[in-house]
């Protein structure tokens, strides 16, 4: 038996044979006999039968993976049309002389970097989305197609890497699990991966003499094992049961309320960056998203969208969540979350420098815009605003008067605006310290965790030398967050949590006790964490660990 190991994707066992998807690499010809012109005019047509390929799987992914899934095709279209990306391939034609496969697929690479080489992962994950699209062109201009293997019983598939649409195109009756060298868990072939219910996984140096072979895909564990003998596949199929039964359990708290023994009851909300993150905290059973990382429209495109494209994406969370209340955090780039032009040069300390509320504050145009959109979505269902990175009330006031300013704007043009509550990150200690008056000034706080972490204990926490001096657990920031709790309360002022301390179990009674109204977490760990309050009897006598 072989084992080797990988990141999960998306959890589960597939047991079954391995079939190796094998490709042979693109060749493409650098020079053309052709004008600038002329293989302009080629590439324009092959972009034109690209995104006609991209409504196809639009529509097959609609029906296999939802609305939201579906949405990755569309943003493929929208690259194709992205001027920086087309003017890149322009200049290669007019000033290389290269055919136009070669300047897609070298136009893309150079995006590619841009993005991969950026700190977020997030960025570092949307290389693949350029890269994808651009080889798509190519393979139009050159008549190449990289069909995957549809024949044969289901199997477990490894390739080097695999796209969104080659994803799509694949049978699923015929396929147990996915296995890939090279790809994210935070790409689009990741996320249509967990839509499908796909076990898979990434990372995976696999061997193609493999083909064929019996394997197991750990998705609980991250490995794939070739040549299973008797005594372990015994042992998996009788974890594969258990996981289904633990699944089915789950999956029956979908809908039920997360209250304690003895009555307690607190809302479990979802962190999300996208329309996709929205409709898997909808399947997970989250009671709205408790933050909406708005950023994440602006880092996926290295630029700050304008207020109808803002809108649209709101409006679509908005409608996704079916009622349910959506927080979405205005522009938080900034620190690791690097936007060129937003406040000026690359700073030497980030972390303390024009990020949050005052990278919106020192661009009221773009702020203005954002604020905008989010009223718009707010007429489409229950929605919140919630200013990052406060400091002083000053910032709280002069962020709800220009609030106050675009809702004025948008009823003297006649446009809908809905109501929405106005929160704020609690992530400075200066917030801690000022909770009392900032409670006069917000309907709701959102604890987040991570920043109040390394802004307590002096620790950058993107630094990993200094994880053990990082601790988000440290008694400090719990008191920290009781402190703030108890604040809150005494003004009505609600308050949560959606930092990673969120979702950490261990920890969950501790912030019952505190008194915290709600945490938002990722998708997955709503259900689990569920469980784990419905189990809790807070009747009995304990001390937060605060104390």
């Amino acid at each position: 038996m072989k084992t080797a190991a990988g990141k999960t994707i998306q959890n589960g066992i597939a047991i079954g044979p391995l079939r190796v998807c094998r490709r042979e690499a693109t060749q493409l010809c650098r020079t053309s006999a052709l004008t600038p012109e002329e293989e302009w005019t080629r590439f324009t047509a092959a972009c034109g039968e690209a995104r006609a390929q991209l409504a196809e799987l639009y529509g097959k992914a609609l029906d296999r993976a939802g609305r939201d899934s579906a949405a990755i095709f569309e943003i493929h279209q929208m690259l194709l049309e992205d001027d920086d990306y087309l003017e890149a391939v322009r200049d290669l034609l007019e000033t290389q002389g290269v055919s136009a496969a070669y300047a897609a697929i070298a136009a893309g690479e150079r995006f590619a970097a841009l993005f991969s080489a950026m700190e977020d992962s997030y960025m570092r994950s949307r290389a693949a989305d350029i890269e994808d699209v651009s080889r798509r062109v190519a393979d139009i201009l050159t008549g190449r197609g990289e069909p995957l293997p549809q024949e044969g019983p289901p199997a477990i598939l490894a390739a080097g890497s695999l796209t969104p649409g080659e994803a799509m195109a694949l049978d699923r009756s015929r396929l147990l699990g996915l296995v890939t060298r090279r790809g994210s868990e935070n790409s689009h072939t990741a996320i249509l991966a967990r839509a499908m219910g796909i076990p898979a996984l990434t990372g995976v140096d696999f061997d193609e003499g493999w083909d064929g072979r019996p394997a197991v895909l750990d998705g609980e564990r991250g490995c794939l094992c070739i040549d299973p003998d008797p005594d372990f596949l015994d042992a998996v199929r009788a974890r594969q049961t258990d996981a289904l039964r633990q699944a089915d359990r789950l999956r029956a708290l979908k809908d039920l309320p997360s209250v304690t023994l003895d009555g307690r009851e607190i809302r479990i909300y979802a962190n999300a960056g996208s329309v996709q993150d929205a409709a898997m905290a909808l399947d997970n059973g989250a009671q709205g998203i408790g933050l909406f990382r708005s950023e994440m429209l602006c880092l996926a495109s290295g630029s700050i969208p304008g207020e109808e494209q803002q809108f649209a994406v709101y409006r679509q969370v908005v409608e996704t969540m079916a009622g349910r209340r959506t927080v979405i955090r205005t522009l938080d780039a900034g620190a690791d979350k690097h936007l060129p032009g937003l406040c000026g040069d690359k700073e030497e300390n980030p972390a303390l420098g024009c990020r949050g509320i005052r990278a919106s504050l020192t661009r009221q145009d773009l702020f203005r815009q954002q604020l905008r959109a989010v009223l718009r979505a707010a007429a489409f269902g229950p929605v919140a605003v919630m200013f990052p990175m406060i400091a002083s009330l000053w910032e709280v006031r002069e962020a709800k008067a220009l609030l106050e300013a675009c809702r004025a704007e948008l009823e003297a043009q006649g446009v809908a605006a809905g109501p929405v509550e106005v929160g704020i990150m609690v992530e400075t200690p200066a917030a801690v310290v000022m909770a009392e008056e900032l409670a006069e000034e917000a309907d709701f706080f959102s604890i987040g965790t991570n920043d109040l972490t390394q802004y307590t204990l002096a620790a950058d926490r993107q630094n990993p030398g200094l994880e053990r001096f990082c601790d988000p657990r440290h008694p400090a920031v719990l008191r920290m967050i009781r402190h703030t709790a108890e604040a809150a309360h005494r003004h009505g002022c609600q308050v949560g949590i959606c930092g990673e301390l969120g979702a950490d179990p261990a920890l969950a009674e501790d912030f019952l006790r505190m008194g915290l109204d709600s945490l938002s977490v990722a998708p997955s760990a709503v259900l689990p964490l569920r469980e784990h309050i419905r189990s809790l009897d807070l009747s009995r006598d304990a001390k937060p660990a605060s104390q």
